[in-house]
């Protein structure tokens, strides 16, 4: 199995590229989408959230309102540490789940945002980064998802920095470009690393 560990600030366009990967032959697991499984009523997960959090972090019909715990996690490092204390063994455990059940010829992306502040330590054969500009990502989610400019820069600046990911890559993407242009970049290293697959490296 090739393990990719493919990451990037929010909005930076990860999801684009694990699309285009995909369809190249990958298989995705998706942290986030683990992140949300681990979650679901009646996991230890909710109720260890219940336990920290509250009540208040709950719809009237018992599901997480995950606006409201992401009003309190973003605008308090301590709180979001405690959260990330819960759910990133969680997902780190679902992850290698999925991984061993998965053939031993398969090329795998682990897409995962928070690899460098999860320390995530699964045994990537290579790790990629897809960057963009803060102030392009930002637009991007004032346009995408309906924050407010102050919102988006929340969320963004609560992430490791691009130097900080930078240090942990192994290839960079940049995604402040045309979607052909990222999707030619993203097919060669894709090409690239069906070669170090091949070749067992």
């Amino acid at each position: 199995m090739f393990l990719i560990g493919l990451t990037g600030g929010i909005a930076a366009g990860k999801s684009t590229v694990a699309g285009i990967w995909v369809a190249l032959g990958a298989i995705e697991i998706d942290a986030d989408l683990l992140a949300r499984e681990v979650v679901q009523p009646g996991t230890v997960g909710i109720e260890k959230i219940r336990q920290a959090f509250g009540s208040g972090v709950f719809t009237a019909t018992g599901d997480l309102d995950r606006k409201a715990l992401g009003e309190i996690v973003f605008n308090n490092a301590a709180k979001r540490k405690e959260l990330e204390s819960i759910v990133h063994p969680l997902v780190r455990a679902r992850a290698q789940e999925m991984l061993r059940s998965l053939p031993a010829d398969s090329i795998v992306i682990y897409a995962v945002p928070l690899l460098v502040e999860a320390n995530v330590e699964l045994p990537f054969h290579v790790v990629v980064s897809v960057e963009a500009p803060e102030t392009e990502r930002a637009q991007r989610l004032v346009g995408s998802r309906g924050m407010t400019l102050e919102q988006a820069l929340s969320r963004i600046k609560a992430q490791a920095s691009a130097i900080e990911r930078a240090a942990r890559a192994d290839y960079i993407l940049n995604s402040n470009q045309s979607l052909a242009a990222l999707s030619s970049d993203a097919t060669k290293l894709f090409e690239k690393f069906k070669v170090m697959n091949e070749q067992g490296l």
